[in-house]
């Protein structure tokens, strides 16, 4: 950067420090909500894209019930013979794809790169890789900026393949481990080639592999509770960040054409540690609050190794995260018997009960209440 550049970014006044940090680094900011005003919240502070699911439509029906009451009764007059299940779903293609609007700007602009809205699969189908690509295919064609989630488990690897090779820009989630993310960055990069053979395009494809740091760091909590093992004041909140870290540096080494995601956070080691790498940091709005408002700088860290003596505590004490951290510590059929596999599938898995319960409650109003 030459000094008179420098000058002119001294002079800039940012709105916020992820907006600062959006400006000045390569790293980009998603929301994670699609609720109306959390989601503009963001776009203000420099997001370049978001996230949907069926937290987050259960979140956005209580939020924004004036505008999507009549919705859901439309759909329950319209779909007479169609279950719970399917009009939840249908809210939550109408939600993504409506909230997808707001991207699009940012879409055309970065060519693909940005400007998606990230919508999920249902999670209930992560034993079957046929149901989850014809899903994502489905999903992939509500919008031109669609990004599509699917669960990194056996099935899911073999999802996420197919599915680029059908031309879907994928999000890979419930993603804990180095072994996990090259699993996915390999499918990718299968498909991407046999498109490539196939003569087919590539160039606006933009997949992402999220790692869900908070929920690694929670199962060592649980597990640190469970066994009573004494560790270190604050090492437990560095067990993800070293997972992020040592795969970052990996898929920077071989070259693979898909982006980091820094999800599930709690507290500001996963936004501030992953800042200046060429990834994406996805806080939901309470964190975008607390992290505007912390007063910490815009300093990037992404190339800092997290102290070797944490690293060490954490793989000597904790099986699971000696399984997280070696590249070879999980194979493809472990994947989902993982235990942050497992919490993170079975909350997902009871979200959906939750927003059927919603639409239930339009069906079948309970006549006590009523």
């Amino acid at each position: 950067m030459s000094t008179a550049s420098a000058d002119v970014l001294e002079q800039q006044v940012y709105k916020s420090l992820l907006h600062e940090m959006t400006q000045t680094t390569a790293t980009c900011l998603w929301s994670d909500s699609a609720a109306l005003d959390e989601l503009q919240y963001a776009l203000e502070h420099g997001a370049v894209g978001a996230t949907c699911n069926p937290v987050i439509v259960l979140d956005v029906l209580k939020k924004e019930a004036h505008l999507w009451n009549d919705k859901l009764r439309t759909l329950v007059r319209d779909l007479p013979t169609a279950t719970e299940d399917e009009i939840a779903w249908r809210l939550v293609e109408e939600i993504s794809a409506e909230r997808s609007k707001l991207l699009l700007p940012v879409f055309v602009d970065e060519k693909g790169k940005n400007g998606r809205l990230s919508i999920q699969t249902d999670p209930r189908f992560y034993r079957n890789a046929k149901a989850i690509t014809e899903q994502a295919a489905r999903f992939s064609n509500l919008s031109a900026n669609m990004i599509v989630k699917i669960p990194v488990t056996q099935a899911g690897i073999r999802a996420i393949e197919d599915a680029t090779y059908r031309g879907v820009s994928i999000n890979a989630t419930v993603c804990f481990t180095v072994p996990q993310c090259i699993a996915v960055a390999e499918a990718v990069e299968r498909g991407l080639k046999r498109r490539e053979r196939d003569g087919k395009h590539i160039a606006d494809m933009c997949p992402v592999c999220t790692i869900m740091v908070g929920r690694l760091d929670d199962w060592l909590k649980v597990f640190a509770e469970k066994y009573q093992i004494a560790i270190e004041p604050g090492h437990l909140e560095w067990g993800g960040v070293a997972v992020f870290k040592k795969t970052y540096k990996i898929f920077c080494e071989r070259g693979y054409r898909i982006r980091l995601l820094s999800a599930a956070f709690r507290n500001h080691l996963h936004w501030s540690e992953m800042i200046g790498g060429d990834v994406v940091v996805s806080p939901p709005h309470k964190w975008q609050l607390r992290f505007n408002g912390s007063g910490l700088r815009v300093t990037p860290r992404i190339d800092h190794p997290v102290n070797s003596r944490i690293v060490d505590e954490l793989l000597q004490k904790f099986p699971d995260f000696a399984r997280a951290y070696d590249q070879t510590g999980l194979q493809e059929n472990e994947f989902d018997i993982f235990p942050p596999t497992v919490r993170t599938l079975r909350q997902f898995i009871e979200a959906c009960s939750g927003l059927c319960a919603h639409v239930r409650n339009v069906l079948l109003p309970d006549p006590d209440k009523v």
